[in-house]
């Protein structure tokens, strides 16, 4: 990589790092993009080379830190199963319990995700690699389910459903201990997630 290439890299980082500060202090509304560029120490102007507008890093930050998170959760689903063997939805419930146990040891980020998310945004997180090491976790998704020959009806939508029910819960338990704490919700949330793979799963 080219000294050209790794400068435009280093300021992408910094605006990313520089709005991610100032989105979970202020708030997204509150916070313009003269800031953005200036907490990065960079022009107005230079913001509009890396980025559309404030929604545009907005849903990209969504994006590259969905995928530290997916990403962290696959590698330690990996180690798992040099262990031991899970099925289609034991893996699943390790992925989404690793997941909970990040956003609960980081309720900054929980906050920022639950607050902005949306399908569409959380689709494009899925699917679109902001930095080089970011993973497509719906090709993940995708590949669990051939591996395990899962006959999945509409996988799509149950993928939805879950990310809704986890995304919601963890916001209200996390932050609020709101019906209950996460340990406690922890058993529900999983029972919930089962049921929905079981609807989707169709039986030969």
């Amino acid at each position: 990589m080219g000294k050209l290439e790794n400068n435009k890299i280093n300021k992408q980082r910094s605006l990313l790092n520089s709005a991610f500060e100032l989105f979970t202090t202020k708030g997204v509304s509150k916070t313009s993009i003269a800031e953005i560029s200036s907490k990065a120490g960079m022009a107005k102007g230079t913001f509009y080379l890396y980025f559309k507008d404030k929604f545009d890093i907005r849903n990209r930050l969504i994006s590259h830190e969905s995928s530290l998170l997916f990403s962290s959760a696959v590698a330690a689903l990996d180690k798992e199963l040099e262990k031991r063997s899970l099925n289609f939805t034991e893996k699943i419930i390790f992925l989404i319990d690793n997941i909970i146990n990040a956003l609960d040891s980081n309720q900054t980020l929980l906050n920022f995700i639950s607050k902005n998310l949306s399908w569409g945004i959380f689709k494009e997180a899925l699917t679109t690699n902001v930095a080089d090491n970011d993973i497509n976790f719906l090709d993940v998704y995708h590949q669990m389910i051939n591996d395990d020959e899962v006959n999945l009806r509409e996988p799509e939508i149950m993928l939805f459903l879950i990310v809704e029910l986890i995304s919601s819960t963890c916001y209200s338990a996390i932050l609020y201990k709101e019906p209950a704490d996460i340990e406690t919700a922890k058993p529900f949330i999983y029972a919930t997630v089962r049921n929905i793979i079981k609807e989707h799963t169709i039986v030969e």
